[in-house]
Formats: C-alpha cells, structure tokens, sequence
C-alpha cells in the first residue's frame, strides 16, 4: 500500500458548498503543501471522501444481502457479487475511497488543529479515523493499521482484535476532544462540518452512536459481549430524529456538480438497469414465510412504481421484486430493459408484441403512436418483465430541448417523453390519460437521498435486541416499535422537500400509527421475535453495510439461538460451480456457508504482496469470501484457527 498525502479531494466537493477559493490553500501556487489548509476546508474533504467509501460498502453489501441486483447481464464484476462470488476489481473501491482519499488526510488534519487548539477538528479527524478502520475491518478482515499511515510503502497486517479495540479506542479519544471547549481564536467546527453544521454535541452522539452499534457487533462473543456497557453507550447516543447525523445530498444535472454532489447510491445503483430483489421488497409487503400481508407504508417511497394501462385506464403498479433465491430469471437473461415507449401496432413486425416504435421525432409526434411498455428482447420468456420496475429516476432541474426547461422538471421521476415516449408536444398527448412514468425511483436511490450514516432509528433497534437478549421483552417491544416509526419520520424529513406526487409523499401521521398497530408489528412481549427485530432494521438500515454485518452476526437464515432469524434467505440461484470453491460450507449452519468479507483488494495484492499474504493463510485464495472476521468468530481461539 503507497500512501501519498491528497489535498486535490477538496476539488471534488467545491460545488457544494459553492465556495470558489477552496483551491487557493498555498502560500506558493507552484509547491503544493499539506499543512497549509486550514481544519475547514479539510474535514469537508475528508466527509465528502469517508462518504464514499463508506456508500460504496454499502452498495457492495446491499448486492451480497439482497436488496438489489442488476438486470440481464451475469459476466461484469458487479454482477459477480449478485451471485456471491466477489472479485478483486469490485473490492478495489471501498479500499482506495479510504486509504488514498481520506485517511492520508487525517494526521495533517490532526497537526492543523492541534496548533490552534481546534480539538472540535481534532475530535472529528479521530472519530473518522476510527470509522473507516471498522469499516475495513468489516470488509477485509485483517489489514494494515498500526502502521498504516506511516512512512512505510508496505506496512505490516493487523488481525482483526487489534484493529477492533484500537479503533475503540480512538473513539474514546474522539468523545475526549469533542467535549473539549475551543479557544475563541480556533476555528469553529461549523465552517468546516457537512454533516451536523458544527454541532459538537451531536458529534458526541454521532461517537456514542458508533460506539452501542460495534459493541453489539460482537454479539457473538459471550464473554466479551457487555450489554451494560452497550445501554450506557445508547443512553448518550442519538436521542431523537434531530440528533441524526446524515450526508445530504443534491439532485443536479448541471455539469460542474452532476457526479460530484450527488448521493453515491444513486451513483452506484441508481441506473436503469437496477432492480429491487423480492427477498428485500417482500420485507415491505410483509409477504415472506410468516408475513401478515399488510403492506408497510415505506413500501411506496421505498419500491418503485410506474404507470400501467390497466382495466379502468392508466394506473399506478409497485414493482415485483426480482426473485434471485428461487429462479433463473437472470440466467434466462432478465430481468430485460422495459421502459414506455411511443409505439404503434404493425402488421410487418416480427416483434413478440406486434409493435413497432416511433424511431423519429415526427413519429413520437404523430397521434397514432400511444405510450405503451417495449423492450426490444424477442425472448418470449421476456416479455413480461415490465413488472420489474427501474429504480432510476432523474435528477432535479434537467434542462433539455436545447435549454428549454420541460413541463414537470423539477418532479424528478422518470418521464418517458423526455426519451422515448410521445412528447408533449402531441396534439394528441393526455397526461390523465396516457402513461408516461418509467419509474418514481426509490428513496434511498435518488440523486438526492440522504445518506443515513448514524441515526436515532439504529439506536431503537439496537436497544431492542440488548433487551430482548436480556429478556426484557416489553421493554424490547417499546424500542423496536420506537424504531420502526423514527426510521419513518426520518424518511419524512426528506420527504417533505419534494412536490407530493406518487412516490414521494410524506408518510402521514395516521398512516404510520395504522401500521404500528397492525398484525405486521410485534405488539407485545409474546409477539416479539428477534427475527421481527432484524426484520425492521434490515428496511431501516437499507443499502448499509451494517445490514450485511448483521446477517453475519445471526448466520443468515441458519438455524440458531432466537431460530431463523432472516427467512427465506438463501443463496442465489446463479451461484455456481466457481462460487462452490470460495464457499467449502455444505449447509447452512457451517460457517464457510455464506459471505463473510471481499478477498484484499488489487493494490495490496500488487504493492503488499509479502504482508497480505502473511496476515491469512486463505489471504490468496477464494475460500476467503467464506472465512469470518474476528468479530464474527465466538471467541479468539476460532479466529485464529481460521487465519494462522
């Protein structure tokens, strides 16, 4: 690993703030210098950067977990996590987000601050110090830390205990100097701080935060496991939705900010060509083994829908979710691109549908084409993948038509006349009458989405599963259900912003108290289960690594302690002969059974080969992607006899 200190990363986040002389940070425009940014213009950096790379965990995890895949196609590297058999080039990312764009930052945010006594900075810097590390931790297992951001081109491994406790310990460092006041010539914390606009009590929470959800991450270690200490750490934690410390994004199509501030799952995920899975829209319809079949109100903001004609005209349809456990569908090669197209009927086309689509502008003109569902796939077995509904929708404020802003602009759903459809111009063209909407997007997926980093909601569930560990199940039932309506109200805080159109209005107030009091939700201590529990973080917690570190926690859909604690859930169907081999497991209650972290990614291999290959004796080797990282083992013994 070659560590290089980065001050251009300051670049890419100039446009959201809008500040035109972030760039002009050295004294000598010819010689650029790491100590001449002062702590504001560096922490911006170092969140915008520690957000991707902790995003992209999340998109990484969210295909291993299930809650979305891709369609079609089965030979890129992404879609080889889908089938759980994860290469190298896909774990590259989370990597070199964190080690090359953030944390070489760190210390020279240190040093600034220190020498004016901006502890508020010095506190921050060492909460995301200890942050990324976890999360390399979760990801890889055993890697460079203790000498990490040294001097050293090939710093020497850390196993996972030493890198657990030192980050816990980093954390507590991190509460120490937030908590410390700053001198009046120190720079305030709110001129540098995207995430809680300086607020240095909420960064205590943020700390504490982080610090009940990694003791609870070692659930399985009885004798090291303290729930005491994991209700301590909640009690000064996020308290209320006003305590969340989230990264909000902005949904732009102008050039200068298009990639750059937009929300990195809409990035990663947020194409066409994604599809939400049934095992994770089947969590929000209630419709898995032991569901109630009350659809939960998430469930419209959450999975797409689009326009449909329909019996009575054009109407509304949720998307199916893609079934990746119990079909071949993408090994028959779906689900395939569908999207509303102007078409017509033709007497000479070959086509399954007997369509034939508006190739020119005069024709998406031209009365006798309609807005109607097409895919160009022959495939009978194809034709009726309409059902599964894009995730994409567009960003806000795209101007087309050669700068003519269109009708409806600011609704950033998915038009399909501003692509393939009848455009507006058509004499002919009748919004209540015709179907136009590809897709309303999904609300953690739009260009827009907050990023929920550490929230009040987590805390509930967190404290759920303590009491309910403990035994104290209606206490356990106020906390879960307190969970479940926080995550709602969260959701409402983004929301409110937008024009409420299908898709992206508010959850009303007597919609969320309906469902908190409907056979979906546990509501007493005999009802509460700990599958009920995960079942609610997993929606809550969408597109975050930490669902993944969960279904590791309780074995996936192993048999074990509170039974099937995530039903259903299994390997895809695409797992193959290739997948076998990283996965020596025969059932479901061994261990090499299922994912349990990416294999290193490219640059250790190339530049650290000596050290990566000494820190795991699977370390070059696909049966990897099955061995547990040191959390996830029952004690130390087990670890080690995994990785020596």
């Amino acid at each position: 690993m070659k560590k290089t200190v980065y001050i251009i990363s300051l670049f890419f986040i100039c446009t959201l703030l809008s500040c035109s002389d972030w760039l002009d940070v050295n004294n000598d425009p010819s010689k650029v210098s790491n100590t001449v940014p002062s702590p504001d213009l560096r922490l911006r950096s170092i969140q915008m950067q520690f957000v991707d790379a902790y995003e992209s965990s999340g998109t990484r995890a969210s295909w291993i977990t299930q809650n979305i895949t891709k369609i079609g196609s089965t030979s890129n590297s992404n879609d080889a996590i889908i089938r759980w058999d994860v290469p190298l080039a896909s774990a590259t990312w989370p990597y070199q987000g964190w080690f090359v764009y953030c944390a070489s930052n760190l210390q020279p945010l240190i040093d600034k601050a220190t020498s004016e006594e901006a502890w508020h900075y010095v506190g921050a810097a060492q909460l995301i110090h200890a942050w990324g590390f976890m999360l390399m931790l979760d990801l890889y297992g055993e890697m460079p830390y203790t000498d990490a951001l040294g001097k050293s081109i090939t710093p020497v491994y850390d196993d996972g205990k030493t890198i657990y406790y030192g980050c816990m310990d980093m954390l507590e460092k991190a509460i120490e100097n937030l908590s410390k006041a700053q001198p009046a010539s120190a720079t305030p914390l709110s001129e540098g701080d995207i995430w809680n606009g300086g607020d240095a009590r909420k960064w205590i929470k943020l700390a504490y935060g982080l610090k009940a959800r990694w003791l609870n991450n070692i659930s399985k270690k009885k004798s090291e496991y303290d729930p005491e200490a994991i209700l301590d750490a909640l009690d000064k934690a996020p308290q209320s939705v006003a305590d969340n410390t989230v990264m909000r994004f902005i949904s732009s199509d102008v050039s200068d900010k298009a990639e750059v501030v937009a929300a990195l799952q809409h990035t990663n995920a947020g194409s066409t060509v994604q599809r939400l899975s049934k095992w994770y829209t089947d969590l929000l319809t209630n419709d898995f083994t032991g569901g109630t079949h009350v659809q939960d109100p998430r469930a419209t903001r959450i999975i797409p829908s689009a326009e449909f004609n329909g019996p009575n005209g054009k109407e509304w349809r949720l998307s199916q979710g893609v079934d990746l456990i119990n079909s071949n569908i993408r090994l028959d090669g779906g689900p395939v691109a569908f999207e509303i197209h102007a078409t017509k009927p033709g007497t000479t086309t070959t086509h399954p549908s007997g369509l034939v689509v508006a190739g020119t502008e005069a024709a998406k003109n031209d009365p006798a084409y309609l807005n109607r569902w097409y895919t160009a796939s022959t495939k009978l077995t194809r034709q009726g993948d309409s059902v599964y509904v894009s995730v994409y929708s567009d960003r806000m404020d795209r101007i087309i038509n050669n700068g003519i802003l269109e009708p409806d602009a600011k609704d950033d759903r998915y038009y399909a006349n501003r692509y393939n459809g009848m455009r507006w111009a058509n004499p002919a063209f009748d919004p209540d009458k015709h179907i136009n909407v590809n897709s309303t997007g999904s609300f953690y997926i739009r260009a827009d989405a907050p990023a929920h980093l550490v929230c009040y909601h987590e805390m509930c569930f967190i404290k759920a599963e303590v009491l309910f560990r403990q035994n104290q199940k209606a206490e356990a039932v106020q906390a879960y259900k307190a969970g479940i309506r926080a995550h709602m109200e969260a959701m409402n805080e983004k929301l409110k912003e937008y024009p409420q159109v299908v898709g992206k209005e508010i959850i009303p107030g007597d919609e969320i108290e309906a469902f908190l009091s409907s056979a979906a939700v546990a509501q007493n201590a005999s009802e509460l289960t700990m599958a009920k529990i995960m079942q609610q973080k997993q929606i809550a917690m969408s597109m975050t690594m930490q669902n993944w570190t969960d279904m590791r926690r309780f074995n996936f859909s192993a048999p074990g302690e509170f039974g099937v604690v995530y039903p259903d859930f299994g390997r895809p169907s695409e797992f193959n002969a290739t997948g076998q081999q990283c996965y020596p497991g025969s059932e479901p209650n061994d261990p090499r059974y299922w994912p349990r972290r990416f294999q290193q990614c490219q640059h250790e291999v190339n530049y650290n080969s000596e050290n990566w290959t000494a820190s795991n004796k699977e370390a070059a080797l696909r049966t990897i992607l099955s061995c547990p990282v040191w959390w996830d083992c029952a004690d130390d013994d087990e670890y080690y006899k995994y990785i020596k």
